[in-house]
């Protein structure tokens, strides 16, 4: 789920860090740059791990600004395929579920991953409720609730191409998805097992 990726960058120092130390200046600025931000194929950057070398330190003609070569680590979320997460109920709707792990919000468990068979009771025209028929002679079903902490195995994670216009009704754009699944034994509902 988490892991270190190595990463070099050329870095510009703007004037106004100059007062602190080297290091605290630079780790300062890689935070700006790379903190909670998505890089395709790497993932979502959770924090600077360490700075392993600061090169240079040149001033270019008519930049009053220092630019340095730096190597550093950075902590990446990118979760594998077949691993299993545990995380909040979002919303649901007729297209599936919507799920969230506190600091990342775009899971999406799709109507085809969920628990077979199963059903959907519509509350309202973007809100309702997906059962899974347990036992179907007893008419014995189990709901996923809002309150549901929700074990999944991820099934991809993906990197969409940014849209060049976004119409403004669409949801937002997310740069990183990651679609999972519900239908096996032992995921779900962590109430249900």
């Amino acid at each position: 789920m988490f892991y270190l990726s190595k990463i070099e960058h050329k870095l510009t120092l703007p004037p106004s860090l100059l007062a602190l130390p080297i290091g605290e200046a630079i780790h300062t600025e890689l935070e700006r740059l790379f903190l909670d931000k998505v890089i395709a194929n790497l993932g979502l950057c959770t924090s600077v791990y360490d700075i392993i070398s600061i090169e240079g330190g040149s001033i270019f003609p008519g930049d009053g600004a220092p630019t340095y070569l730096v190597v550093f680590n950075l902590i990446m979320f990118r979760p594998f395929p077949g691993e299993i997460i545990t995380a909040k109920l979002v919303s649901s709707d007729a297209d599936g579920l919507r799920l969230s792990i506190g600091f990342f919000d775009d899971i999406y468990i799709p109507t085809h991953h969920m628990p077979n068979p199963n059903h959907y009771v519509p509350a309202n025209s973007t809100k309702g409720t997906w059962f899974w028929d347990f036992d179907e002679e007893n008419d014995l079903s189990f709901g996923i609730n809002y309150s549901d902490e929700i074990k999944f195995q991820v099934q991809s994670v993906s990197y969409p191409p940014i849209p060049v216009e976004q119409p403004k009704e669409s949801k937002p754009f997310a740069p990183m998805l990651i679609s999972g699944s519900l239908d096996q034994d032992g995921l779900g509902p962590v109430t249900w097992w």
